[in-house]
Formats: structure tokens, sequence, C-alpha cells
């Protein structure tokens, strides 16, 4: 939902820091793979049960690092599977969290697989519907420059993000959150199955 008003503020300053990284021989997929470690890295000390702030300055990092990324193909040259890759590692870094909380406390074994049930729906319903746009022709910048047809919804990636620097900070609330932001990410599905529907049933 914020993200399109996200990238109007971050981008300026992420297209600087590309372009001097990419002066420097930096490239685009290692900047991802980069921002994926650090993405993991804090998974996994969330479930070694490090303190939060300890987690939660890497997971911010691997998301500048998520943005950094496209900053420097477009100082360079963009390509399909830089695409392909920052897509793969986000929904990778995107399910290792839950995951990470899960095994901090098998008591949050229910809320956990309920939570990574509608990313799977709801990133399911994002990569079909950026297919059938690709099919069509169809262009957006609303979310900035990228390589797939980024459709809006009420949970985007920033408020993906917001959610799992709470969860840093109160980790005891992970199950009550989780059951409430997987609904809200079921209701973003629906959303995005009933647009498709009107846009593309003919």
């Amino acid at each position: 939902m914020f993200d399109g008003i996200a990238r109007r503020i971050i981008d300026p300053g992420l297209n600087r820091a590309g372009l001097w990284l990419a002066a420097r021989g930096a490239s685009a997929d290692a900047v991802t793979l980069v921002g994926l470690a650090l993405g993991l890295a804090s998974a996994g000390m969330i479930a070694l049960g490090w303190p939060g702030w300890a987690a939660l300055m890497p997971l911010l990092v691997s998301r500048v690092a998520d943005g950094l990324d496209g900053a420097v193909a477009r100082a360079t040259a963009k390509t399909d599977f830089g695409g392909y890759l920052d897509i793969a590692c986000d929904f990778l870094f995107y399910g290792a969290v839950p995951l990470a909380f899960v095994l901090r406390d098998p008591a949050n074994g229910a809320a956990g697989a309920f939570l990574l049930t509608s990313f799977y729906v709801n990133g399911s319903s994002f990569l079909g519907y950026a297919i059938l746009a690709e099919k069509r022709g169809m262009q957006t910048s609303g979310r900035g420059e990228k390589s797939l047809y980024f459709t809006a919804g009420l949970l985007e990636g920033t408020e993906t993000i917001a959610f799992f620097a709470v969860l840093c900070v109160f980790p005891a609330a992970f199950a009550p959150l989780a059951w409430i932001f997987g609904v809200l990410c079921f209701v973003t599905a629906l959303s995005r199955v009933l647009l498709a529907r009107r846009v593309f049933k003919g």
C-alpha cells in the first residue's frame, strides 16, 4: 500500500548510492546476494534467540541492499536474470523470517504455518498477475523500475518489512501478529485475484 510513496522518498538516495557502487565495479547481482545473506543472518539470529535489536540491524540493511541492487542495475545494465534473482531472493527472505520464529519457539508453529501459507498464496497471486501483464505488454512504474509488473495491494514490501521489524522488537507477540498479518495477506491476494478477473477475463 505504501510502496509507491516509499519509493519516491528513497529512490533518489538509492540511485546516487547505486552510481557510486557501480563506478567501483559492484554488480547488481552481487548486491542482491549480499542482501540475501544479511536477511538470512537476521533470520538465524532470530531462530537462535538473540536480542531483537541484534537481528533487526542486518534485517534492515538487507532491505536497503534489496533496493540498492536495482539502482546499481540502472547505473550499469539491467538484465532479466537480475530481476529473476532479485525476486527469488526476496521470497526466500520472506519465508525465512517466519520460519525463524517457529524454530525459536515451536509454540509459534500454527501461527507460523498460517503466515507462510498466506505468503505463498499472496506471492502466487502477485507472480501470476505479473506473467499475464507481461503477456499483454502492460507496464507500470508506480513502484519504481522493475523487471516484473508490480500490482498495488493492501500489504506490500514496505508493510512486510515494518511487520518483521515489529516482530524483532516484540518476539513474544509473534503468534497474534502473525494471525492478523496472515489474514491481511489473504485479503491482499483476494483483491488481486478480483483485479485480475476484471482486467484479464476478456
